[in-house]
């Protein structure tokens, strides 16, 4: 396993692993091309194209790597999932051709000393094992021409990627400033402008409302939105008053099985038949209890042809005992070598048993565990509940049932959101799973309950009704917010207009603590610190103070503006990188860079060969 581990992070194993892909994945992109042409084109790209089916495995493989790492399946994106694939698949086909194009191969002479390398395909002695290679050949159902084609296909892109990826240039020199500058530090005093604090200075005009939106209506839209009728259930809402003994029995059992506990006690039996074999039971149970033996007893006393054998009837098999299984076995728990039951009435008569050998393996009693088993058999129970109810709901849901009525029928709350939102969504169903199917054209135009939706630890049925697509608002409908942009534009160029003048009466850190408002004081500061924001932070190191003075400095900012006073900036000596880390950080960065020239290539190549996506094909893939 550790072999078949191992081969799979390497080169050749990248490619048989079922899609690893993000936007720009270059390597093991798909487990092994179908053989043939699909005429189910997802897209053309030059002479090659993108079949359904390849498309279809992709999305599958790279859903499933994305729902592994999520707790919450309704927070998966469907549309940002296809597109990325889609977009890897068309990457990817384009640099197959380039690379045909450019005569980059691989010979089966490369491609077979690279094989021989592998450890999964060696024996116990090291070496090169044919046997290994045609098992591993036959398990995937390939040739070994379909595996030196996917190699040499491989081979070729990891030649052309090499080509554009490690040709970035980012010299040391730029490493070290850049390091330095992460490592730079400053005592730094911020005071902040709220733009709310100036806006019932803000004077507006109707013209200056009607300039903005004439200039701007393209983009003053509505939001798409519905109203939002749902219900939601979770295994927490099913109540479970009680379990019953066969409920307990069933997890003990189950319990058993865990740790492999098997019943290898040996009994004896003695069975007693007629009209006084109650009685006559009873007598036997006193003389045993005596101390007569068992087996001699038998052989007197038993009406089963076991009693020849002193009564032995080897292990304990419930089957053999049909209906009365129960009884027996609830008569032998817990009794040990030498112990004797009580008489037992079954389908056979009175039966007596003792316990002659035993040599199963031991397990806690039930009423030992009874309290963990009870909570095991609630819990079992809930869930089987609430999977019933999970169908029973669906099944409403399939039949046309309203939500209300599915509601009422299975006495669950019904909720409301009223103005649904298709964007900037921060409802408490946000998650794009939920969305997606709210605004499904068939649900919306049927105003059709939809089948259960996963929502965390439970699932959400979903109603829509009164959508509302989005529009161009009229000037009456953008008013409002066009109001709000432009009072918070002209608050913050007011509260920029006094941050500007404070800035201006700061010469020496003297002149902090003189100026009417008070600045807060954040210490020594780098260019990471959480005490500013981004655009903050730039302003705090983007000039340097003069010698034993402060520099100020004054910005817009998302709250309105900011004024920055800082002492001189300094390195911080002591966190100095070695020569390794540096080296490190130099190749992370060039690595960024030739993704980026990577990305520039694809966009080049789009110019050079002809994509051309099956739009109708694709709406079908995605299940529209």
């Amino acid at each position: 396993m550790d072999k078949l581990r191992d081969f799979l992070k390497s080169w050749p194993g990248r490619i048989l692993l079922i899609l690893c892909l993000s936007p720009l994945a270059l390597l093991g992109i798909e487990s092994y091309f179908q053989s043939g042409v699909d005429p189910n084109q997802i897209a053309q790209v030059g002479e090659a194209s993108v079949g359904l089916s390849e498309y279809q495995t992709a999305v599958n493989g790279r859903r499933s790597e994305v729902l592994d790492q999520l707790d919450d399946a309704s927070l998966l994106n469907e549309d940002v999932l296809h597109e990325q694939v889609l977009k890897g698949l068309i990457d990817r086909t384009l640099l197959e051709q380039q690379a045909g194009k450019l005569g980059m191969t691989v010979s089966d002479d490369t491609i077979n000393r690279l094989l021989r390398q592998e450890a999964i395909f060696k024996d116990e002695n090291g070496e090169f094992s044919n046997e290994q290679f045609s098992n591993f050949l036959r398990q995937r159902g390939m040739t070994k021409d379909q595996l030196f084609a996917e190699f040499r296909n491989q081979l070729s892109l990891d030649q052309l990627n090499a080509s554009i990826v490690s040709t970035a240039i980012y010299p040391m020199k730029a490493v070290n400033q850049l390091i330095d500058l992460q490592l730079e530090a400053r005592n730094v005093w911020v005071h902040r402008f709220n733009w709310q604090d100036y806006q019932q200075q803000v004077k507006l005009t109707k013209a200056d409302v009607q300039a903005y939106y004439d200039t701007n209506k393209d983009r003053l839209k509505s939001d798409a939105m519905v109203d939002l009728a749902y219900i939601e259930l979770s295994p927490a809402l099913i109540k479970v008053d009680s379990v019953t003994p066969e409920e307990l029995k069933q997890q003990y059992e189950s319990f058993k099985q865990g740790l492999a506990v098997v019943d290898e006690r040996k009994i004896s039996q003695i069975l007693l038949t007629g009209n006084n074999a109650k009685a006559k039971a009873e007598q036997i149970k006193a003389r045993l209890a005596k101390g007569e033996a068992f087996a001699a007893i038998a052989k007197k006393e038993s009406d089963d042809p076991s009693g020849a054998s002193g009564g032995a009837i080897g292990s304990f098999n419930p089957s053999v005992f049909g209906k009365d299984a129960a009884v027996v076995e609830k008569a032998l728990s817990g009794l040990s070598v030498g112990d004797v039951t009580a008489p037992i009435k079954t389908s056979f008569g009175y039966q007596i048993f003792t316990v002659t050998e035993d040599n199963g393996s031991k397990a806690p009693s039930l009423e030992s565990m009874r309290a963990e088993l009870t909570a095991k058999a609630k819990e079992y129970k809930r869930q089987s509940l609430y999977a019933d109810k999970v169908t029973a709901i669906n099944d409403l849901a399939a039949d046309g049932f309203s939500i209300s009525d599915i509601a009422q029928q299975e006495n669950i709350p019904l909720k409301r959101i009223k103005d649904y939102r298709k964007e900037n969504n921060t409802s408490v169903l946000a998650q794009p799973a939920v969305i997606k199917q709210a605004f499904d054209e068939f649900t919306v135009q049927d105003q059709a309950v939809t089948t259960g939706i996963e929502v965390g630890n439970g699932i959400a049925w979903i109603q829509p009704s009164n959508y509302r697509p989005t529009k161009t608002l009229t000037l009456a409908a953008a008013t409002p917010q066009i109001t709000q942009i432009l009072r918070q534009k002209q608050a913050s160029a007011l509260a920029l207009k006094d941050a500007k003048q404070l800035a201006a009466g700061i010469k020496t850190a003297a002149d902090i603590n003189a100026q009417s408002v008070k600045f807060q004081a954040l210490g020594e500061v780098n260019r990471q610190t959480p005490l500013l924001t981004e655009k903050e932070r730039g302003l705090a190191f983007s000039k340097q103070a003069p010698a034993n003075s402060v520099m100020a400095l004054a910005s817009e900012t998302e709250m309105g503006a900011t004024v920055i006073v800082g002492d001189a900036i300094k390195t911080q000596q002591q966190s100095q990188l070695s020569a390794v880390e540096k080296s490190q950080t130099a190749a992370i960065i060039r690595d960024n860079l030739g993704q980026d020239q990577l990305q520039d290539y694809l966009d080049y190549l789009r110019s050079v060969y002809k994509v051309e996506i099956n739009e109708a094909n694709m709406a079908g893939a995605r299940g529209r």
